[in-house]
């Protein structure tokens, strides 16, 4: 029996996991929505799928067996409100929403109705990650350094606070999931940023946060979107005889031995596709980043980016 997805959002991480999503047997991408009909065509397309220019219109017309949410996050929480009330599984691209309210009441109505989800933190899926924990199982981290320096994307809502929620919101929500699955939790900080007449729109263009998690480990994040192109991106560790630096791609490790470079062997974002579908379909429960975990990292990254405006205390 083919399983249905339903795709809202058309963009370039709509388009990753539409052709992930096509590569699994069985699954077939029955719609596709967005408010640029022109996008949604050409996304539908690729999947021989409807194309929408309205969510609705996808949800209504369609018979789908789980929706995929790939909006910015100015954009979340009115579509997936209306999956709860449709019962429809939802896998749910990061961040959850701007701010916290919207996603706070979405987890509520989602634990309500008892819904399958998964939230985009595709780098849990990373063999290399897996590989992290492991080495740090045997010697926990003290510190973690969490840097985010790149350029910004050239969309028209990413450099709008109202739009994308800033850059640590958006983006360096992966490095506070890193951190949170290789450390533990946060138990609080400061926090400091600001923007220059150079940066992009009305968003903080560098914030730095000093923080110290519950494990005793300590640690500092910083981001910007200043630079030409990406510049440094990941997750760097100390712990006693151990450093470990992660990114999306490899995990170089530096221990007694030297320093050895190992290569992700998987592509995080369809595993974590194949993982819902599994779930979805019952033959799997691989789901790591559920709509209510994913709230945890959110809160963090909200709070940060909240305290950094003026140079604050991270409460959480």
């Amino acid at each position: 029996m083919t399983t249905r997805i339903g795709l809202v959002g058309a963009g370039f991480i709509a388009g990753r996991h539409l052709d992930a999503l096509s590569a699994i047997e069985g699954v077939a991408v029955a719609g596709v929505a967005d408010p640029r009909a022109d996008r949604a065509e050409v996304l539908a397309a690729r999947a021989g799928a409807a194309a929408y220019a309205h969510w609705q219109d996808l949800i209504d017309v369609e018979r789908l067996d789980a929706l995929y949410v790939c909006v910015p996050p100015h954009a979340h929480g009115e579509v997936e409100g209306a999956a709860v009330e449709r019962g429809l599984p939802l896998f749910v691209e990061k961040p959850l929403a701007t701010d916290l309210p919207t996603a706070e009441a979405l987890a509520d109505r989602i634990d309500g109705a008892g819904l399958l989800t998964s939230v985009g933190y595709h780098w849990r899926y990373l063999d290399t990650l897996e590989t992290a924990r492991e080495l740090l199982a045997e010697a926990p981290a003290r510190m973690v350094l969490g840097t985010w320096l790149d350029r910004a994307p050239r969309v028209d809502w990413w450099a709008r606070q109202d739009g994308s929620g800033g850059q640590t919101v958006e983006q360096a929500t992966h490095l506070f999931d890193v951190a949170r699955v290789l450390v533990g939790e946060v138990a609080g900080g400061w926090a400091t940023g600001s923007r220059s007449a150079e940066g992009p729109g009305d968003i903080l263009d560098v914030c730095t946060a000093a923080l110290r998690f519950t494990s005793g480990a300590v640690g500092s994040f910083s981001n910007s979107c200043l630079l030409p192109r990406a510049q440094r991106i990941g997750v760097e560790l100390v712990a006693p005889g151990l450093g470990l630096w992660l990114t999306e791609h490899q995990l170089v490790v530096t221990d007694a031995d030297g320093e050895r470079t190992v290569h992700r062997g998987v592509d995080p974002f369809a595993a974590e596709d194949r993982a819902f579908v599994a779930a979805l379909r019952g033959e799997g429960d691989d789901v790591r980043t559920t709509y209510r975990e994913a709230l945890r990292t959110h809160r963090l990254a909200v709070t940060v980016a909240t305290a950094a405006v003026d140079g604050g205390t991270v409460q959480l």
